[in-house]
Order: structure tokens, then sequence, then C-alpha cells
């Protein structure tokens, strides 16, 4: 379970990069809510800790614990259905003395889980038959997840799932038969929930796309992407300072409703202005870069999956935060990682990046991915 591992080799550029990033974070939900700021500060602490604590961890141990992980994941997305906590038509939170989200630390899971299954049948990983076994294996948590309703963290699961096959060696044929297959049905499903009657996506979520695609027609709905808009641009190049008390901002004349999680990048665009706002971005490709170089010395396949996973879900979750603060994309309710306010979303990452850093700790720059355990 615990080995001996050499200091020089651990990944201290990856640790500053996440914790920089963390309090920027900090900093931007102390301006957004101040009464929040402090549990943040706990969760990036506790999160370090558990980081820590799971760099040391042989993360080759999961190979033997894969179904644990598996069953407990959906022991969780049972548990939030039945005695889940609802806020604002979803019931996605589990009080057991705080307020814990099972689906963020599912992306987690499933990606220690689908990591050590791929590793194990990689020979037969593109035949059709172990494909429908993994697609039945993924398809159990994100319907549990979309069932909340949670789209956007379905949406992630099925993005971080695919890139684990794609990294466990999935042929490149298979892929384009995949995508060759999947694009005209994303156009039909695209053009059947624009339909009145469709039952597929909640009613809230049809009208966010339909907003997104006509702004004019429903101003009520896209106030808050659009005020999102104003506030990142109008923090021009050094921003109007956090905590400022300016009355032309969008923040302090309070139009951007719970700014502290999923508008948490309009906030770093009017206060840090340009410079804050390129400085996340550029944090979130450091980190997902430091993970692919991990992710390339890994001495086995199941290191390289976990930690290309963790960098496309970081990168993807980062875009798809950024993008729908910037208007580029529907109102999806995604947290910025490692920056939004929400514990069990920050310490899950934390988790996740110790992970990597432990597979870093074993990899070898002198070797190419062997398939030995």
């Amino acid at each position: 379970m615990l080995r001996q591992y050499r200091l020089r080799n651990y990944n201290f550029k990856l640790i500053i990069f996440v914790i920089a990033l963390s309090f920027i974070g900090y900093f931007a939900i102390g301006s957004a809510r101040e009464s929040v700021q402090t549990r943040q500060l706990y969760g990036i602490l506790v999160g370090m800790i558990i980081m820590i604590i799971v760099s040391i961890i042989d993360y080759k141990l999961y190979a033997h614990i894969k179904w644990i992980i598996y069953i407990f994941n959906l022991v969780l997305l049972v548990a939030v259905l039945l005695f889940g906590t609802t806020v604002n038509e979803s019931k996605r939170w589990l009080n057991i003395g705080f307020q814990f989200q099972p689906s963020e630390l599912s992306k987690i899971l499933l990606i220690l889980f689908f990591s050590q299954f791929i590793m194990k049948y990689r020979e037969r990983l593109n035949t059709f038959k172990m494909i429908g076994v993994l697609l039945v294996l993924v398809i159990i948590p994100m319907a549990l997840v979309y069932s909340e309703p949670d789209l956007s963290t379905t949406i992630m699961i099925m993005v971080t799932f695919s890139i684990m096959l794609f990294v466990g060696g999935l042929e490149y044929r298979t892929v384009l038969i995949v995508l060759g297959t999947l694009i005209p049905l994303g156009v039909v499903f695209f053009s059947i929930i624009l339909q009145e009657d469709q039952t597929i996506l909640k009613g809230y979520q049809v009208k966010r796309i339909v907003a997104w695609l006509y702004p004019e027609k429903y101003p009520d709905l896209v106030y808050q992407q659009q005020n999102s808009i104003t506030a990142i641009s109008s923090g021009m190049l050094h921003g109007k300072g956090l905590n400022n008390n300016v009355i032309a901002s969008v923040k302090n004349g309070n139009f951007i409703s719970e700014p502290q999680t999923d508008f948490i990048y309009a906030i770093v665009g009017e206060e840090l202005g340009f410079i804050g706002a390129v400085a996340v971005i550029l944090l979130l490709l450091l980190i997902a870069i430091e993970c692919m170089r991990i992710a390339h010395y890994s001495t086995t396949l199941s290191g390289a999956i976990i930690a290309d996973a963790m960098a496309g879900l970081i990168t993807i979750q980062g875009f798809m935060n950024i993008a729908v603060t910037t208007g580029l994309l529907p109102n999806t309710g995604i947290p910025l990682p490692f920056v939004s306010y929400g514990l069990t979303s920050l310490v899950s990452l934390y988790l996740g990046i110790g992970v990597v850093l432990n597979i870093g700790l074993q990899g070898d720059k002198r070797k190419k991915l062997s398939t030995e355990m």
C-alpha cells in the first residue's frame, strides 16, 4: 500500500499550480460572498491534506478494490435520489452533517474504476462485447446522475469516459464509427428537445437552450449570462479590484445570483480584469499539461488513463464553465475547477490530483508504457 519514494520525483509544480488556482478562487469567493469564504478555506486545507495522503498511497491498489469503488459510487448516487435534499428542483445533495454532492465525487471514482477495468481487459477493448460491457457500466451511474437531474455532470462523465477509452487503446476506426453514429444522432436529439412536447429534458433545461439560441426573445432567462458578459468586459485590463465599492459593478448591484459558484469567472473578470481572467485559464492549462506529462511517463496503462482523464476533466469542465459565463454555451450549472465555491467538488479534485501525484512518483522517463501492474 505504501512505498518508498524519492522526493525529487514529487511534482511540486503541479501542487503549486493547483494551490495558486485555489487561492484565486478563495479571494474571488470572498469578494462575491464573504460569508462562505472561510468554508472554502477549510475545503482547500482539507483537500491539500487528502491530496498529500493519497499521493503516497500506491495507485495500483485500486486494481484490487475497483469493484468496491464502483459499487460504493452507485450506493452514493442511489442514496442521494432516495434521501437527498432538493434545491431548485434538483436533488443532488446528501445532508450528512454537512452538504455533500455525490455526483462530484462520482467523476473521480469512475476514473479510478474504469482505468483499472480497461487496463485488465485492454486486449479485448476493441471487441463489440467489451465495448458493450463498458457502455452498460458507464450508463448506470450516468442515468442516476441524470435523474437528479444533473445534465452537466452527466455530460462530463460521458466525455471523461470517452477520453479513457481513447487513451486505453480504442482503435481510430472504432472512434470514427462511433463519431459517425453519434453526430447525426446528436442532430436528431437536438431537434427533438426543441419540440414543445418533448419529455427527454426538464422544462428549465430546454428553456436555457432556447434562451441561449434566441436571447432577444427570452431576456428574462438569459440575464445571468448577459450580466456575466458585461461584468467580464467591464474589468478591462486590471479589473476593479477585489472587494471594491464601485457603484457601476455587476457584482455590487447583485445582477448575478449565486456569483460564488457557477458564475465565479464573472467575478474574476470584473475584479481582476483581463490579467486575472487569463491567469485562471493559464493555470487550468498548466495543471492539465502537468497531468499529461505524468501520464506520458507512467509505467502502467492504468496510470496513464487516470492522469490523462484528470487532465481532460479539468480542461473540459473549465472550458464549459468559462464558455457559459461568456455566452458561448447555454447555462449548464457546472463549477469552475478549484475556483468555484463547493467543497465536494474542490476536495474531490484534490483527491484526483493526489492520485496523479502518486503516478508521477512511480513514473519513469526512461520507459515507455508497460502492461505490467
